[in-house]
């Protein structure tokens, strides 16, 4: 019994620890503290050297009122022009990623098909949309393609001709009717750019699902259309997601593309805020703050879900 007992010490003195896993909780020294003094500290001296050799004096009090403004007919708050811009550019983000996903899930497919003629058209369009540049991009889309298909679908004249209430709601999800015809130019325009990206994530979250699995499925006697819809694309859109989220934030700061175009989105009444105030900094830095907190915000709600659907799992 004693030899069996040390036999059983040295066997176990064999085996390694296993590592403690690391602590979830951010850990803080001193040195990331002084890092982030001297980052501030520099940020500081930036403004204030900008006033003494630029002769600029920061005034932030011009800037806010276009935020909310005061009806005059009812004497109620109102969105001013930022939060106009602000609001247009969420709904393109919103409508523009939805349809981005449906394209990307159908040249998705289609870049993984059996059939050569499919896996062309799709290559071909994501070769395309890739490889030029975005604002290129958005300027030879508005103008030479999409200028010739709004006028034929005339929008506004549709929408005018709707009850009241319907226009409401409309202008609820796509803003304001009148402006609608321009809109759906931008939002057409992010969807076809940020579907070939999306694409690509698909196509890849395709790839990354075992080929044993759809053999299995098909030797239990399911059919491809069965294989694809209950094992393939649940595996697949599940790899995707962290990408998906990610694209997302990208479609939010990609809308500002649309601004080139005449497009009331954010930056674009940026600019018109910046032409009637003459505050050129004040505008823009707080643009990019707008940015800064809906990117930041978003990214840290979709680490939080990821996190929790990989405890789960």
């Amino acid at each position: 019994m004693p030899t069996k007992g040390r036999r059983l010490e040295v066997d176990n003195a064999l085996i390694p620890a296993r590592a403690a896993p690391p602590s979830s909780r951010l850990a803080w020294n001193r040195w990331d503290l002084c890092w982030i003094v001297v980052v501030a500290a520099l940020l500081c001296a930036g403004m204030l050297r900008s006033q003494g050799a630029f002769s600029y004096r920061w005034d932030w009090g011009s800037v806010w009122p276009y935020f909310v403004k005061t009806d005059v007919l009812t004497g109620q708050w109102a969105p001013n022009l930022l939060l106009q811009g602000l609001m247009t550019t969420l709904r393109l983000a919103l409508w523009g990623m939805l349809i981005a996903t449906l394209v990307g899930l159908i040249m998705g497919w289609m870049r993984n098909h059996a059939r050569l003629l499919l896996r062309m058209v799709a290559s071909a369009y994501v070769m395309t949309v890739r490889n030029i540049p975005p604002v290129v991009f958005v300027f030879i889309f508005v103008y030479f393609i999409s200028n010739q298909f709004m006028p034929l679908l005339a929008l506004d004249q549709r929408v005018s001709a709707l009850p009241l209430a319907v226009q409401a709601f409309l202008s609820v999800l796509f803003g304001p009717t009148e402006l609608i015809n321009n809109f759906f130019l931008g939002l057409i325009c992010l969807s076809v750019f940020s579907g070939a990206y999306v694409t690509e994530i698909v196509r890849a979250g395709l790839n990354a699902v075992p080929m044993g699995q759809a053999e299995a499925a098909r030797s239990l006697g399911m059919t491809q259309t069965d294989v694809m819809i209950r094992v393939v694309w649940p595996q697949a859109l599940r790899n995707v997601l962290p990408s998906l989220t990610g694209q997302f934030i990208q479609l939010i700061k990609d809308s500002s593309l649309v601004s080139l175009v005449s497009i009331q989105e954010l930056s674009f009444m940026a600019q018109d805020v910046q032409v009637s105030t003459q505050r050129v900094f004040e505008v823009f830095v707080l643009t990019a703050v707008i940015y800064f907190c809906i990117c930041f915000s978003l990214s840290q709600v979709f680490a939080y879900f990821e996190r929790r659907h990989g405890r789960e799992h």
